[in-house]
């Protein structure tokens, strides 16, 4: 009898716990309905995701903006130092005093570098416009990211090697005994100076190119 009280007792004491009903013999198991405010969520997911493709196309478009001027501004600078030369107005029949690009190897790589940063610039274009119209890809903007940086770091290499030689001219060097040209050579010194800016100009559009780009992906993750 004690045995039995006991056990009552302890069954009075455990709490019930109901248990979902399985159909026997169907293999079939409760589906769970999702939340109340499910809709809701997903239409704010929704918002938020066209939202999001707004502002990334307003920054695609921008993005497509600079880099046609940047590919302009790279192309100008390597055509005005291609075509930038001068010849002093006393010469004879043996001896001629010429100044043009390919008589200094920086100079020369400066058209070569601007060249290769315009044409790539021109090519890009269509990668913008994919941006455009898909303004949460990823792939396009990692890509463009890439090598927008790596055109940046050639275009103000050049710049800047050039930007060296263009100062020497202009002023010389007394330690070493180098005369400023520009004195003789002036239309000369004033275009390639031109070119000089020029291409620190395309320079600093590419950087902005990369923080748009970044900021983009940023946002993305």
């Amino acid at each position: 009898m004690d045995i039995e009280k006991a056990a009552s007792r302890r069954e009075e004491e455990e709490p019930i716990v109901q248990r979902p009903k399985l159909d026997k013999g169907k293999g079939k198991a409760h589906v769970f309905a999702p939340p109340m405010n499910y809709n809701r969520i997903m239409d704010k997911h929704k918002q938020e995701k066209v939202s999001a493709a707004g502002w990334k196309r307003g920054v695609a478009i921008f993005d497509f903006v600079l880099r046609l001027i940047a590919a302009i501004t790279a192309m100008a600078a390597a055509a005005k130092m291609a075509t930038t030369e001068e010849t002093l107005p006393f010469f004879t029949q043996f001896l001629q005093f010429q100044a043009e690009y390919t008589d200094l190897p920086t100079m020369s790589s400066f058209v070569i570098v601007n060249s290769i940063v315009g044409g790539y610039l021109t090519l890009s274009l269509p990668f913008s416009i994919v941006c455009i119209l898909r303004p949460l890809a990823v792939p396009p903007r990692l890509f463009l990211i890439i090598c927008d940086t790596a055109m940046m770091g050639l275009t103000m290499m050049a710049a800047s090697a050039s930007a060296a030689i263009v100062y020497l001219a202009h002023n010389g060097n007394s330690s070493s005994n180098w005369l400023p040209v520009c004195q003789q050579f002036g239309d000369f010194c004033q275009g390639t100076s031109g070119a000089v800016v020029a291409s620190f100009i395309a320079a600093t559009l590419l950087m902005f190119l990369v923080i748009l780009s970044a900021f983009a992906l940023k946002r993305s993750t």
